[in-house]
């Protein structure tokens, strides 16, 4: 999802780099490049673009990273789309996919 953005300064997404070990699994689980390794640790490279998903705090061997997972966007995206399989459930569509 390029180009997403959350809205300004309301993530719960916290990082300490003095905790940061540079291992980037931050950055490998981050569906928004929210992170970025330079200089051997993680850099905060775009934080309202943080979805609230929670795979990096959940990531982070270093506990450097806290985010309140289902608090935000992720939650809204997730809980939407289990609402359309829901509704999708009882329609036919011919497809094999269903």
């Amino acid at each position: 999802m390029k180009g997403f953005r959350y809205l300004e300064d309301v993530t719960t997404l916290q990082f300490d780099p003095a905790r940061c070990t540079g291992c980037g699994r931050c950055v490998e689980v981050c569906p928004h490049q929210v992170f970025a390794v330079q200089g051997r640790k993680a850099e905060l490279m775009d934080r309202d673009a943080c979805m609230e998903c929670g795979a990096c705090a959940k990531n982070c061997a270093a506990r450097a990273i806290t985010v309140d997972a289902g608090v935000g966007c992720a939650s809204g995206l997730i809980n939407e789309w289990l609402q359309e399989r829901k509704l999708l459930k009882g329609i036919k569509t011919g497809g094999c996919c269903q």
